[in-house]
């Protein structure tokens, strides 16, 4: 393949651009704040689950609570009821009498065991309702973090795309002054090699793989026209001569 050294030469050019064009890219897609909004993102699913977990903690004490209270209170009601009858003097019969009193003194025993109930899940439900409000707090904050980390990422990608956007305007500029033949040998070496498909030769050196060229491949290149287009036999990437080639 031929091509005027000066075509030859802007390949350089458009390398170097597209280098430029891949390291944005890579930078874009492994932004810190990338992994940073993954990560609370992922902390702030965990939130959800527990802050469900512990609203129905809650939800099932208060339902606990009031069927415990409701017990206290119809034990309270009957007890009550049972003391009224004693204090009327209604009752004559002392087996009646005692029996009556046997069972306000058992009422009295089996309403302090569940206001002892009551009192214990009440502090269980005091605390089931600090852990969902301190699960509340941390997602709020989790949130906050967020945003500001996606608001640095949003900035960060608004800048790479601007960069990205005049370093393509000058790719394509640079790529209408180079032949179709030339730019498609370049193109397809671009998809080969990990993006590189053309290097300079600086002192007898490939700036592509960074290997030297032994005597008989550079006086082949030597020999070779100007408007050669020359590869690399290590590598097969365009190579470009320039006055520091060594040649």
């Amino acid at each position: 393949m031929k091509a005027a050294p000066q075509a030859q030469q802007r390949l350089l050019k458009l390398q170097e651009l597209d280098t430029a064009l891949d390291r944005l890219a890579h930078r874009r897609r492994t932004l810190p704040e990338k992994a940073e909004i993954e990560r609370l993102q992922a902390r702030l699913a965990e939130l959800r689950d527990a802050i469900v977990a512990a609203e129905t903690e809650v939800g099932d004490l208060d339902r606990e609570q009031k069927k415990a209270e409701q017990d206290v209170e119809q034990v309270r009601t009957r007890a009550r009821r049972d003391q009224e009858r004693l204090d009327s003097g209604m009752i004559t019969s002392a087996k009646e009498l005692s029996s009556l009193q046997a069972e306000i003194a058992s009422l009295q025993r089996r309403q302090s065991d569940l206001e002892e109930v009551v009192l214990e899940i009440m502090e269980r439900r005091e605390e089931a309702e600090a852990k969902a409000a301190g699960l509340r707090a941390e997602r709020e904050a989790a949130e906050r973090e967020l945003a500001e980390v996606t608001k640095r990422r949003d900035e960060a990608w608004r800048q790479i795309d601007e960069e990205s956007g005049t370093t393509s305007a000058a790719r394509t500029e640079v790529a209408k002054e180079i032949p179709e033949d030339l730019l498609a040998l370049y193109e397809k070496l671009r998809g080969q090699f990990g993006g590189v498909g053309a290097a300079a030769l600086h002192r007898g050196r490939c700036q592509g793989c960074h290997l030297a060229l032994n005597t008989v491949d550079l006086n082949r290149i030597r020999a070779a026209a100007e408007d050669e287009v020359v590869r690399c036999e290590e590598c097969r990437r365009i190579l470009i001569r320039t006055p520091e080639s060594g040649l």
